[in-house]
């Protein structure tokens, strides 16, 4: 930092060298002497700035300390975008349900993950398809298992047949968007109670009186706003606490052995019966099925949540 004394002794110089007749060398002291009163200002200006303010970037000089690119985060980093049959879906979900936030749960804002008594339900998303659809229908049919089915509006408009079979055979329906929009919930409330609306409608334009009263969110992408939304429209979040990720199409084998180990009593099965090749998903249920119906008592999920 510059000095009373510092700047008086560089006057006197400035007087020492600026005699008659010695003008090139003024001028180099001239320029000598501002420069140094430059960097002294400089110095100055700097001791008066906090260490955090002169690093552009807002690092600190600590090598240990925590960067805002390090911290981790529970929100996806890649933006949703259409996928090949016109779906919002995001990279790693290929359109369709999986795991998602920690592994303690949070996240769900109150979504159910368990039927809230010993007895198993099993749920399918994403249809109703044409091709697997009727083959998951026929299983259950077979073992005599009522489930739940989340459908999604245009898959349900598309196929109304398949929403009054389902209906018909027993087993209870699901809101699962108009499109599976995995980003709805970040939506405002207003574009959320819209979507919703135009798929209870689409199904219920196949089955006029069958009750809508459960939510799925695609991708099990809970937000406040989506959960608070289904709630004022009558219907009840549900999640799920054994997913085999059947979408990832991983093999009939793999499927039924992840079911049938993880499987306890409450548990509430995440299936698939749409949204790509379900084959696996449909020769799984045939191991799926006989073993836990030696151990469990199967259900769909009520139809008056409370």
């Amino acid at each position: 930092m510059a000095t009373g004394g510092d700047t008086a002794g560089g006057l006197d110089r400035i007087r020492a060298i600026l005699r008659p007749g010695s003008t090139g060398r003024a001028v180099a002291a001239v320029t000598l002497v501002v420069a140094a009163l430059l960097g002294s200002a400089y110095a100055l200006g700097r001791s008066l700035v906090p260490d955090a303010e002169r690093n552009p970037a807002g690092v600190t000089g600590d090598l240990n300390a925590p960067h805002y690119a390090d911290q981790p985060s529970n929100t996806p980093t890649s933006s949703a975008s259409p996928g090949p049959d016109g779906r919002s879906t995001t990279p790693t979900e290929a359109g369709q349900d999986g795991s998602s936030g920690d592994a303690n749960g949070d996240g769900l804002y109150g979504a159910h993950t368990t039927t809230g008594n010993g007895k198993v339900a099993l749920t399918f998303d994403d249809g109703p398809d044409p091709q697997y659809t009727p083959q998951v229908l026929s299983a259950l049919r077979e073992y005599g298992v009522h489930a739940t089915f989340c459908l999604v509006g245009e898959m349900a408009q598309n196929n109304p047949e398949l929403v009054r079979e389902i209906v018909a055979d027993g087993h209870t329906l699901c809101n699962h968007t108009w499109n599976h929009d995995v980003t709805l919930g970040k939506r405002s409330p207003d574009a959320i109670r819209a979507d919703l609306l135009r798929t209870n409608a689409a199904i219920r334009a196949a089955v006029p009186d069958a009750p809508i009263v459960w939510y799925r969110q695609p991708g099990g992408a809970w937000t406040y706003p989506v959960v608070s939304v289904a709630h004022t429209l009558g219907m009840t979040p549900v999640h799920w606490d054994v997913d085999p990720m059947d979408w990832e199409a991983p093999g009939a084998a793999k499927i039924a052995s992840t079911v049938v180990t993880g499987v306890a009593p409450g548990s509430v099965v995440l299936l698939h019966d749409a949204g790509g090749n379900r084959q696996g998903t449909v020769d799984a249920l045939y191991r799926i099925l006989p073993d836990l119906t030696s151990r469990f008592e199967l259900e769909a999920l009520p139809t008056d949540p409370t």
